[in-house]
């Protein structure tokens, strides 16, 4: 009994060593994860997310960046940049809630998937829009905080991953910079926009648009 005990005693250190371990590694692996500034999670842990969130055919893709804000930033200084972009990373968790996600690609860049429980999408983003323009607090009233936004249902668009139902999110969003036309949705027509969005350079393409939303 007494060596099961003296077993039990040296074991014990190196159990807790390996706990200790694994909760660090945990911990590291969280914060990895997550934008140092925003919160929100990074592309990879989003993707990883948004992916499953995809299986729902509630599920509505959306991206969203914020207007003219290298001039911001130029005129402002950076604190102001991160101040507003903080601010709408937080907006913009909050209104993914617990069954969506939300989480910035980088720069000003924003992406969320939601579900759409209710069946009114148009109304949902309309709502979205004017609360991630909101004047932030703290912040000169000078600074702009306009938002654009792309949206698109990925029931719509079956057999689309992830990255391709961004894609069209990102046209819609590029057409709501362009048109400054309020929050409307495309429906059946075409909007003016490019294959791969910002990411092309957008050069104007014409392109298929059902069920995609943009808001300005």
């Amino acid at each position: 009994m007494s060596t099961f005990l003296a077993a039990i005693a040296t074991a014990a250190p190196l159990a807790t060593g390996w706990m200790l371990h694994a909760r660090t590694l945990r911990r590291r692996l969280h914060i990895a994860r997550r934008d140092p500034l925003t919160g929100l999670r990074t592309r990879d842990a989003f993707t990883s997310r948004a992916t499953r969130l995809l299986r729902d055919p509630r599920a509505i893709v959306v991206l969203a960046d914020v207007d003219h804000f290298k001039q911001i930033n130029d005129r402002h200084g950076h604190a102001a940049g991160d101040a507003l972009l903080k601010a709408i990373g937080e907006r913009l968790a909050h209104h993914a809630g617990r069954s969506g996600v939300a989480g910035r690609l980088g720069g000003d860049e924003f992406a969320a998937v939601l579900v759409d429980e209710h069946g009114a999408a148009a109304d949902l983003f309309a709502f979205l829009h004017s609360v991630l323009a909101r004047p932030v607090d703290g912040l000169d009233p000078a600074v702009a905080t306009t938002v654009s936004l792309g949206w698109v249902r990925a029931a719509d668009f079956p057999g689309e991953d992830l990255s391709a139902l961004l894609r069209r999110a990102d046209e819609a969003m590029y057409a709501a910079k362009q048109g400054r036309a309020g929050s409307r949705r495309a429906g059946l027509g075409r909007l003016f926009a490019t294959v791969a969005g910002r990411r092309a350079g957008r050069h104007g393409v014409r392109t298929d648009a059902p069920a995609i939303g943009v808001a300005a």
